[in-house]
């Protein structure tokens, strides 16, 4: 079985972030989808290990950060190799608190949602899919949005372990 396959399918580069008794997390997440119409409802899938999972599970809410193509490496390495049980990711980074009260990225964002969890699909192995409904959103800049093809063709970015699309090859 060749699994090069699964890199056809299309994705986008986010950060989600979401709270946890007056603390802020983010996460770099390619899995994100409208699903519904009316009203309109957002799927994310998270990893169960991550502490934005955490965060998400307790407050109920989540932002969206549509990332450019222009994002800095070292920006997404913050949000998608390092946790937020060891560094404050937002610590140098523009945000403002949205009107759930999740932070809402500023820093390479083109566009951003917030939603409210209204339901999730648990245990689909490492990762559990979160829906929600859209209780905000906003275009912050112009732009191309950064796809997961572009940023593995021309970024070279890697995919890290906790991520849904990780393939291990045998290479370290």
């Amino acid at each position: 079985m060749n699994l090069s396959a699964l890199y056809c399918i299309s994705y986008g580069l986010y950060i989600v972030g979401s709270l946890k008794e007056g603390k802020f997390n983010g996460q770099i997440a390619n899995t994100v989808f409208q699903v519904t119409s009316e009203p309109v409802q957002i799927a994310i899938c998270l990893n169960k290990q991550n502490l934005t999972y955490e965060y998400v599970k307790q407050s109920g809410f989540f932002s969206l950060s549509v990332l450019g193509q222009d994002t800095p490496m070292p920006f997404i390495g913050t949000f998608g190799f390092k946790s937020g049980r060891n560094i404050e990711k937002f610590k140098d980074v523009r945000f403002r608190t949205g009107k759930t009260g999740v932070p809402v990225v500023l820093d390479h964002t083109l566009a951003y949602m917030e939603c409210e969890v209204t339901g999730e699909f648990r245990d689909a192995g490492s990762h559990d899919l979160i829906v929600g409904r859209l209780v905000d959103a906003d275009i912050l800049a112009q732009g191309e949005p950064m796809t997961y093809t572009y940023y593995h063709q021309v970024k070279k970015g890697l995919s890290p372990k906790t991520a849904p699309t990780y393939i291990n090859t045998g290479k370290t």
